[in-house]
Parts: C-alpha cells; structure tokens; sequence
C-alpha cells in the first residue's frame, strides 16, 4: 500500500477530503515558540539522530502525520529507518522477512504477532518495504514483560543467555525522579504491585533503547524514526533518557502528539515541557483504538 492508497483510506474513514486533514492538527516549535510545518521538522533533522515520536495509539491524525514524516524523511535523507514499539526484538526476523518479500503478509502479521491495529502502522511498513528501507522491531516480548511483571526485573536473571539476543544486558536501571512520579500519578500510588508494574516499564524502556542504538552502531549515518506511546518519551523520559544515557553522543528530538479539546485555541505554554514539538489533533477525528 503506497502512501497515496493510504490517505484515500484515511480519508474514507474519516469523511475528510485531502485537503481538509491538514487542518486537523497544528504543530508548534518549543524553541522556536511558533507554529511550524511537518517540513520544518524534517529540516531540523540535518543534524539529528533519532526523532522520537510519542503517539496516541488511538489517534487517527497522528498515525497520518506518523506516515508523512517518514515518507519526508526517507525523501530528504535517504538513509532513513523506521523503529516500532509495535513489534518485538524477537521477530526481527519476521520483520526483515516481509521486508525482502519471502514471506506474505498473512504469515508475517500472524508470526510477528502485529497489534491489533496494524492498519495504522502498515502504510510506514509498506513504504519501507517498497523502498528497502529497514525497520526496527524494538520492544520486549510479551513473555519478558510479563515475566518481571510477576517477579521484578530479577526474574530476568533466571532467563538462558539465549534470552539476551533479545533483551538489554542486566542490571536494568529503574529510573527514579521524575518518570517515577509520573507512573505513579498514573496509576494511582505507590505499591509493590505497582513497582513490579513500573520495572515492567523500565524493561520496555531499555529494550527500545537498546535495539536503537545496536542498529544505529551497525548503521552509521542512518537517521531513525522511533514510534512509541508517548509515555515513553514525553519530557524527554523513559527510553529517550535511557538512550541518551546509553549513547550520549547521539543528538535526539522528540515529538508529543496527542488530540485536545484546546485544539481551536490551544495554551501551547501548558505543553512545552512535553518535547521539542508538540502536535496537538482535533479530537473530532479520534477514533479508537482496534
């Protein structure tokens, strides 16, 4: 599916003409206290690493904008990739498989385990396949998460060295300050539930981190596109302050999109701790997640 096919789809969806869906997000430069274009952001990239965009998973005009960047991206730099939460660093090989189009499409959503609204991220995927352009299968497998949900992050260390083709190398750091405040906040206190729930975070975290900077060794020059749940990233926390840490000579920027109801007039002030940009969506063409 090409970019095109892409909004013809969005644009059935969600009852907007092409030319109406740039009006339905705004886009505003924390430096440079202004609204800018999505083409401004690919500018800003020339001397940029890696572009962390913090989604709403259920966000139609971010996923939209998400496909259009990278499009742009790989336009003006052409050895640009593309790295997902959405998959694991165990189907890698799956990943790579559809990509070189030895195996279908059917096979690869089923035995890469895709999300349930893979529709939103196929467009990004088909572009890079079209383009041979690679894609990152990021997160940490269901069994890992789960495994330190139940036990704490010391359940890892009873895993096989095999396990660590996929998963960051031990001790994972359980960032305090900020971000743990801000898990708390969200989830409503502080429990040793929640601390096996927030080391769980910390594990997706690091295993981003990790798989972002293995490939961007293994690729110098590349620039990298990295789609995540904007948790993961807003105030430049979680698995951007824990790739910063891992490679601090990496110049990273990052994205805060999400829909408001402040969308015909937003306070840009209350958002600007969020990242370098924020995109803001009209919550008229939300809809839910898949």
């Amino acid at each position: 599916m090409k970019i095109s096919l892409f909004i013809m789809m969005f644009t059935i969806s969600t009852g907007l003409c092409a030319q109406e869906i740039n009006k339905q997000y705004k886009i505003y430069d924390v430096k440079k206290q202004k609204t800018i274009s999505i083409d401004e952001i690919v500018n800003d990239m020339n001397t940029t690493d890696v572009l962390f965009y913090g989604e709403d998973h259920n966000d139609s005009i971010g996923h939209y904008l998400e496909a259009e960047l990278f499009k742009k991206l790989n336009t003006k730099y052409p050895k640009t990739a593309l790295s997902l939460e959405m998959f694991a660093t165990d189907v890698q090989p799956e990943m790579d498989e559809f990509l070189a189009g030895v195996i279908s499409e059917k096979n690869f959503i089923k035995e890469a385990r895709a999300w349930g609204n893979y529709s939103d991220y196929k467009p990004m995927v088909d572009y890079a396949k079209q383009h041979q352009l690679q894609v990152i299968a990021a997160n940490a497998a269901t069994r890992y998460s789960n495994a330190v949900t139940m036990g704490g992050l010391k359940a890892l260390e009873k895993f096989p060295k095999t396990s660590f083709n996929f998963l960051p190398a031990l001790p994972i750091d359980t960032a305090q300050g900020r971000y743990y405040e801000k898990f708390n906040e969200t989830l409503g206190g502080h429990n040793m539930g929640t601390m096996k729930i927030y080391q769980t975070q910390n594990l997706w975290d690091a295993t981003m981190a990790w798989a972002i900077n293995k490939f961007i060794k293994a690729n110098k020059g590349t620039k990298v596109l990295q789609l995540n749940g904007r948790f993961h990233s807003d105030e430049k926390l979680g698995t951007l302050a824990k790739l910063a840490k891992a490679n601090p000579k990496l110049k990273i920027l990052n994205i805060s999109s999400f829909s408001d109801e402040s969308f015909s007039n937003p306070d840009w002030g209350k958002f600007t701790n969020l990242g370098d940009y924020i995109i803001i969506t009209n919550p008229a063409v939300k809809r839910s997640y898949q």
